[in-house]
């Protein structure tokens, strides 16, 4: 008997509270802030992990992926891959089966970098695999998060523009909560796994 529902309706994920990310949002624009960010990250053991692209509204006009966000408990990196490209300190990290990278659709995830630069994705947990053994059938993270914790995650910034000169505060939040999100469930999910 699963403790969790295995779907839930969009209206009433609607009605729920908004909850979002709350800690430090460090974003970053440079290989050398990039390295001194992984070098944080690397006493960690699991961490969250998003990335997102400028949405394209032509057919046929794709763009590489312009952000990747790696979040702890409380900071999370917003890595501006447009601006820093793939440094080796960021490879190395996502190459690292030490750490484990949780996020959903990390297949996609890791594509859209790979497209960027080549690496062997190491320690990458999809949270659509972990949650089917909780009996939850939803694939997208608002509706996951919605059912764990009875709370809404906002996606009003997610056809933003993630090339533009300045990130706003509304991007920052939306990014850096997406990340921190996924590893939130994680850390809910194994928690009840050890009761």
């Amino acid at each position: 008997m699963s403790i969790y529902s295995a779907n839930i309706e969009k209206s009433k994920i609607n009605e729920m509270p908004v909850a979002q990310f709350g800690g430090r949002i460090i974003t970053i624009d440079t290989v050398e802030a990039t390295d001194k960010a992984m070098k944080a990250l690397s006493g960690e053991t699991v961490i969250g992990l998003d990335t997102e692209t400028r949405p394209s509204f032509k057919k046929g006009v794709h763009h590489t992926v312009s952000l990747i966000q790696l979040s702890t408990a409380d900071t999370c990196f917003l890595i501006r891959l447009n601006r820093v490209g793939m440094p080796d300190s960021l490879v190395a990290l996502l190459e690292n089966k030490e750490i484990k990278k949780v996020g959903v659709s990390l297949h996609d995830d890791c594509q859209a970098l790979n497209a960027r630069r080549k690496f062997k994705a190491g320690g990458f947990i999809d949270l659509q695999n972990k949650v089917a053994e909780y009996g939850i059938e939803e694939k997208s993270l608002q509706k996951i998060f919605a059912i764990v914790f009875g709370k809404r995650i906002s996606k009003s910034q997610q056809l933003t523009n993630w090339e533009n000169d300045v990130l706003t505060d509304k991007q920052k939040i939306y990014a850096a909560t997406d990340a921190w999100a996924c590893l939130e469930i994680f850390k809910e999910l194994e928690h009840k796994n050890n009761q």
